[in-house]
């Protein structure tokens, strides 16, 4: 019987010094039949070039070129490109682990579900291995979705489409969502309500290369809106869908929603607090209308409920003694 094919997309720009690697961790898998879709997104470094020198190195490859749009955008035309019946993500400049895909594609046919995933690690340009940010099972385990749902919203489940395989048919109609960030989370909150639970496994195979330069970890006062509001809609749509699939996880969503809020004001720039920003304005409303609600939550730490009753009352004050505060700890 033939094995399915899989197509691996790997959005790709301005990333010529690390892209060999991730391309031929890739080539390297234990699961052959698949077909590795390089998107370059408009790189003006030669990194385009690269693809296509790093495309003759195997059949499989393919390269398409277009103009600079994102990430979501070059994920959306490689879903479009693919021919698999299953779908892997990859960052350009992440690595996998060679046995990757042949243990993802076991436990999606043994389980018979549409999603499965592995473990990640961190690794810093020196080598060093950081320390994790999702916790991966002691064992396999099927998750249903209700469970998934309530780690995700706890920040202690892997919302990120590169850890996983995913049937094709989840993307019928469906697209990243494009100039937004933290898109991995807004698309799997939406897909969890449509299936019965993902298959998570033990072994930490896809290696997130963290460096401090990438674009997707530097923050600018320009971007801060767009990187923290992307979070807080995330968590106001999570809401609507708990409410309607999973009523009992109704607290937990606002707990989310309150945590992403306070995020947002622990780290909006002192001058960007103003009334004609409506953003902030609109944060802060939601704060001080349900702060009685907040100081309830049983999921919200005494430190979480104190800062949000701090912002609500006085907040631009709260956030200059916040800055200071970090200053003096050296953390800013």
């Amino acid at each position: 019987m033939e094995k399915q094919l899989i197509s691996v997309i790997v959005p790709v720009y301005n990333i010529k010094e690390y892209l060999p690697r991730c391309v031929r961790s890739v080539i390297a898998q234990t699961y052959e039949n698949l077909e590795i879709i390089l998107v370059d997104d408009g790189s003006t470094d030669g990194t385009g070039a690269l693809c296509d020198e790093l495309a003759a190195e195997d059949s499989r490859i393919q390269v398409f070129h277009k103009e600079n749009g994102g990430s979501s955008s070059a994920r959306n035309l490689g879903i479009e490109k693919a021919r698999g019946e299953y779908l892997g993500f990859v960052d350009s400049d992440d690595y996998i682990s060679e046995d990757m895909y042949e243990l993802l594609m076991e436990a999606v046919e043994q389980y018979g579900c549409e999603i499965a995933q592995v473990g990640r690690d961190e690794v810093a340009p020196s080598g060093e291995r950081l320390p994790d940010i999702c916790k991966p099972p002691q064992e396999t385990v099927f998750i249903p979705s209700e469970d998934f749902m309530r780690e995700l919203l706890m920040h202690r489940g892997d919302c990120s489409f590169c850890t996983k395989l995913v049937h094709r048919s989840l993307f019928d109609n469906r697209k990243f969502p494009q100039g937004a960030l933290n898109e991995d989370f807004h698309v799997m909150i939406q897909l969890l309500c449509e299936m019965k639970g993902i298959v998570s496994l033990p072994k930490q195979c896809y290696h997130v290369f963290y460096r401090p330069e990438s674009n997707t970890r530097k923050i600018t006062r320009n971007q801060f809106s767009r990187v923290f509001a992307d979070n807080v809609d995330n968590a106001d749509l999570a809401l609507i869908l708990v409410q309607k699939h999973w009523p009992s996880l109704t607290c937990t969503a606002e707990r989310f929603g309150q945590y992403q809020r306070l995020d947002y004001l622990l780290h909006i720039p002192v001058e960007q607090m103003r009334l004609d920003n409506e953003v902030y304005r609109n944060i802060c409303k939601n704060v001080r209308g349900n702060i009685f609600q907040t100081l309830k939550n049983p999921y919200l730490t005494k430190k979480n409920k104190l800062y949000l009753l701090l912002f609500a009352i006085a907040p631009k004050f709260t956030r200059k003694i916040h800055n200071m505060t970090m200053k003096i700890r050296g953390i800013e």
